[in-house]
């Protein structure tokens, strides 16, 4: 799908463990700063959309009402809540472009927030694993790394041992954090520590090591969305070349786990519908959950064919000053993975990239870039191809 919509604004509190913060705190956080590049204030927002995986992070639900007792000058706007599992931030996304296509909302704020801390590690773990076919993944031990862990094992017994290759992603993903003021982690770990087991680098799940997952994380990013640019926006206005969302069966059992079928599908349609081919794109910021599901979606995007997904790092195209640099924010790997919060960061990093406001983390390019945010092992599948408004 093609759209003309545009980011206009962007707010982005720091990613980590955040003691003791409250959600209308956190949310005050990413809006406020939101409206004020954008230009706008409270008055000028037509539609709230908020997105919030929750599930038993937090005893409150009925997160879309906070955004209104956080600024109590959104007290009477609309306001819906958004879940995908881990791209609960991009259904967020869509559904205020829907809302901006349509007509029906002129400026939509879009917020993703989520405080996973407030919980004990296995509670943590029980928490994501909702995210899997509880009937047959329900029970997978050490939670979502556990699946992702699987995943690996499978992969590994296909195609051989990756273990280089994911630890240099790992070591790539930790260097371009540190860059990151925002960024959850801000250490350069290196490749020697991402590749051998340690105490303070154990195996996890299968041949994953903590290094190959994701950091538990509290954090919040806001979006201001509207039709068109608008003269008050103190950041150039960032739109939308095409949106895509692919949806695949939850269920591993189903399909094959070495591949992201439905991921690929997106990234075929996304960028047929943006007229684009992967040469033409600056930047990737995708969903590195886990290391192997970064070079999964080496192979989805198509920059390697299935099994080959190793080289794309090895041979230094994903690295920051390689042909197509993938997360120059850290991904989620190191910038942090609170649930809700993540689509929306991601497109955050993106349009900042895209205005030249990155500061470190730029890549200068010039050229578009894309977000690829999925919820569950590549079950919702969201692409964005965006560039800067002409």
């Amino acid at each position: 799908m093609t759209t003309n919509a545009c980011i206009i604004g962007w707010g982005h509190t720091p990613f980590g463990k955040l003691d003791a913060v409250e959600s209308e705190a956190l949310i005050r956080s990413a809006v406020e700063p939101a409206l004020q590049t954008a230009g706008l204030a409270a008055a000028d927002i037509d539609g709230i959309f908020v997105g919030h995986f929750n599930s038993g992070f937090l005893p409150q639900d009925f997160s879309a009402s906070l955004v209104g007792l956080a600024l109590p000058e959104l007290r009477h706007v609309p306001a819906v809540r958004m879940e995908n599992a881990c791209a609960t931030g991009s259904a967020a996304i869509w559904a205020a472009l829907d809302a901006v296509q349509c007509g029906r909302v002129r400026h939509a704020l879009v917020v993703g927030f989520e405080i996973m801390n407030a919980v004990p590690a296995a509670r943590i773990a029980e928490t994501l694993l909702r995210c899997s076919y509880v009937k047959e993944e329900g029970a997978t031990p050490v939670g979502f790394a556990g699946v992702f862990g699987n995943i690996a094992g499978r992969y590994f017994e296909r195609f051989g041992d990756q273990s280089d290759a994911l630890a240099a992603i790992s070591a790539k993903n930790h260097a371009n954090g540190v860059h990151n003021p925002n960024a959850h982690m801000r250490r350069d770990l290196g490749f020697d520590f991402c590749r051998h087991p340690s105490e303070k680098n154990p195996f996890v799940a299968g041949p994953l090591k903590r290094s190959d997952c994701s950091l538990v994380s509290d954090g919040a990013a806001a979006l201001v969305i509207s039709a068109e640019p608008i003269a008050s926006a103190t950041v150039p206005a960032v739109r939308w070349r095409s949106r895509t969302q692919v949806n695949d069966y939850l269920p591993l059992s189903r399909r094959d786990p070495t591949r992201f079928e439905g991921a690929a599908r997106a990234w075929h349609q996304g960028l047929a519908a943006a007229g684009l081919s992967l040469h033409d794109l600056g930047f990737v910021e995708t969903h590195d959950c886990f290391t192997i599901a970064e070079l999964l979606e080496y192979e989805a995007m198509g920059l390697a064919p299935h099994g080959q997904g190793a080289r794309v790092i090895l041979d230094g195209v994903s690295r920051k000053d390689g042909r197509l640099p993938v997360n120059p924010s850290g991904g989620l790997k190191s910038r942090g993975h609170p649930i809700g919060a993540t689509g929306v960061s991601q497109h955050v990093m993106a349009a900042m990239q895209l205005a030249g406001l990155a500061g470190e983390m730029q890549v200068g390019s010039g050229k578009p870039g894309a977000v690829f945010n999925m919820g569950g092992a590549a079950v919702a599948n969201y692409l964005s191809v965006l560039e800067v408004h002409p």
